[in-house]
């Protein structure tokens, strides 16, 4: 790994997902792109008139400011941090940032759950999920000395998951983590025999070219499958594939992607699902 991506906000959130890249940079010796979307109105930037030009100027060295102050941090000494500022809060251009620098990863603060309101769904993060290439690590909390050592692909092993499963798996290799697989199996109309579920997951491995073993945990929901495998296993992550153009709701069936990343206690990390 050798650049990461953490959109910042000057938010708690945003400082939280920068600890998290900062402890995986230095393990990683990465780099670290600190982006800010500077959100201003389009006729300020493209107007002609003298007051809107220097408004321009003045927000952007605002930002620059408020950037340095910011990242005038202890824990950030030995990495290397690059502030950018874009001048639109367009959430797909973090995806083009990330192109252009080459970046493996990017690391996004989100507020995640609280109590009844779900706040990930239709947020900045969620966004950014939605344009994002590459794997998108959601963080809500502080994760002091973060690290991946075991790693859990949550997946229903249908076949337009291939390509997230291929992209879960080249991280977990990139970061030498443990790769575990789970496949949850709950009653109802989904519920599949032992027989009929290593059927699916044979074949889908089969196509994959992979030896890797699946675990098959039996649970009430598939949300709470997830969560509950990943803290009986011990786990620092746990990877869910996406479909960039309905985001997390391609995710099995409903809003199980989003109810997970809402819940987890662990960072979420999100592995797109080639269209």
């Amino acid at each position: 790994m050798k650049t990461i991506i953490v959109p910042v906000d000057f938010s708690q959130q945003s400082e939280y997902a920068l600890k998290v890249a900062v402890s995986l940079a230095k393990k990683h010796g990465a780099k670290i792109l600190a982006l800010h979307m500077l959100e201003l109105n389009q006729a300020i930037i493209t107007s002609t008139e003298g007051f809107y030009p220097e408004q321009t100027v003045f927000l952007i060295k605002l930002a620059e400011k408020r950037f340095k102050e910011f990242l005038e941090k202890p824990y950030l000494e030995g990495v290397e941090v690059k502030p950018i500022i874009k001048h639109y809060k367009v959430f797909s251009e973090v995806n083009e940032v990330a192109k252009e620098h080459g970046a493996e990863l990017i690391v996004m603060g989100s507020h995640g759950a609280d109590g009844l309101t779900e706040i990930f769904v239709g947020s900045n993060a969620e966004r950014v999920v939605r344009n994002a290439d590459v794997p998108v690590i959601v963080v809500k909390d502080e994760m002091a000395g973060f690290k991946i050592d075991r790693f859990v692909f949550a997946c229903d092993f249908k076949l337009e998951n291939l390509s997230a499963f291929k992209r879960a798996k080249a991280f977990a290799e990139m970061l030498s983590a443990e790769f575990n697989l789970v496949y949850v199996n709950t009653p109802g109309d989904n519920f599949l025999s032992t027989g009929d579920a290593y059927e699916r997951i044979n074949t889908f491995l089969h196509k994959a070219n992979s030896s890797d073993e699946v675990s098959i945990h039996n649970d009430y929901s598939v949300e709470r499958g997830v969560l509950n495998y990943c803290e009986t296993n011990g786990a620092d992550a746990v990877g869910i594939p996406t479909h960039g153009r309905k985001g997390l709701s391609h995710f099995f069936m409903g809003s199980i992607g989003e109810d997970i990343a809402n819940h987890s206690k662990i960072p979420v990390i999100t592995f797109k699902i080639s269209d």
